[in-house]
């Protein structure tokens, strides 16, 4: 799988700024500026402590060239590789001030994205032979939103709209402010360009007749089992885009994928998976 391409520098250095200020307050690291002086050398090495995907590790290294000295630091996987439990995942030599004092920041971020691509490629595993593909949502943490979709796709996964701004989407509360979902639609089409994606969600079966006469580029099949899921693809016919959504877990998406969605739409792989175990031993 070609490597995707990283979120833009200056996105990742915003990020790890206010990590790193957050960490080291006005007073700075305590700790490492009493016991180690000024030009002392450290080698160290960024090791994964469990088997996983990795992302984020170009992003968690800068964090090295923001936090005030000279280190050189060299990548030994990339991100997108899956890699087994105490992998050597990059080498660090420099500033021990400077690496010890970014080592938390760095391997926060790392840990995290990794976790978040770890998640996703086990999903996408599990679909594997369908034609269905795993997409993330909006449901990501705020401010690391790029970040967290970039993982998401080193993880084999696909980006759902980045924001507001990219499509319509058409939910439950739209629709309940709306006289219907036709007119939901209709109004929607009257305000975008025709370039312009909408998706409707829905939740019952009854309601995507009138989604599909309604023009709706994509009908999102919100918390419907794998037999109404079957039943709604059958109904829709290949008219429309179909993406599930909603309490979707590694032990159900494969029975989910085999009723013929298009797309399904994962949360919990931004919001809630749990990191990956990364460290940083001193040679």
């Amino acid at each position: 799988m070609p490597r995707p391409a990283p979120p833009p520098i200056a996105t990742v250095d915003d990020v790890l700024r206010r990590a790193l200020h957050e960490d080291l307050g006005e007073a700075g690291d305590l700790t490492s500026n009493a016991l180690i002086d000024e030009d002392e050398p450290l080698t160290g090495r960024i090791v994964a402590r469990a088997p996983g995907t990795i992302a984020g590790l170009e992003a968690g290294l800068r964090v090295f060239d923001l936090a005030g000295g000279r280190v050189d630091a060299t990548q030994l996987v990339t991100d997108g590789e899956s890699v087994r439990a105490e992998t050597v995942l990059a080498e660090v030599e420099g500033s021990a001030r400077t690496i010890l004092t970014g080592e938390r920041s760095g391997l926060n971020l790392l840990g995290h994205l990794s976790g978040i691509a770890t998640a996703t490629r086990a999903l996408v595993d599990a679909v594997a032979g369908t034609n269905a593909r795993v997409a993330d949502t909006r449901k990501t943490t705020p401010g690391l939103r790029a970040l967290e979709k970039y993982a998401v796709r080193c993880g084999g996964g696909t980006n759902h709209r980045f924001g507001l701004g990219d499509a319509v989407m058409i939910k439950d509360n739209h629709i309940a402010a709306s006289s219907s979902i036709a007119d939901a639609v209709a109004r929607a089409r009257a305000a975008i360009g025709h370039t312009v994606v909408v998706e409707v969600e829905v939740d019952r079966l009854d309601q995507i007749g009138e989604a599909v006469k309604s023009g709706a580029d994509v009908i999102m099949l919100d918390n419907m089992g794998p037999e109404q899921l079957r039943e709604a693809v059958e109904m829709i016919g290949g008219r429309t885009v179909t993406e599930a959504s909603g309490s979707i877990t590694i032990s159900t998406v494969a029975e989910i994928a085999a009723t013929g969605v298009d797309i399904i739409s994962v949360g919990w792989i931004t919001h809630s998976a749990p990191r990956l175990d990364v460290a940083l031993d001193v040679l």
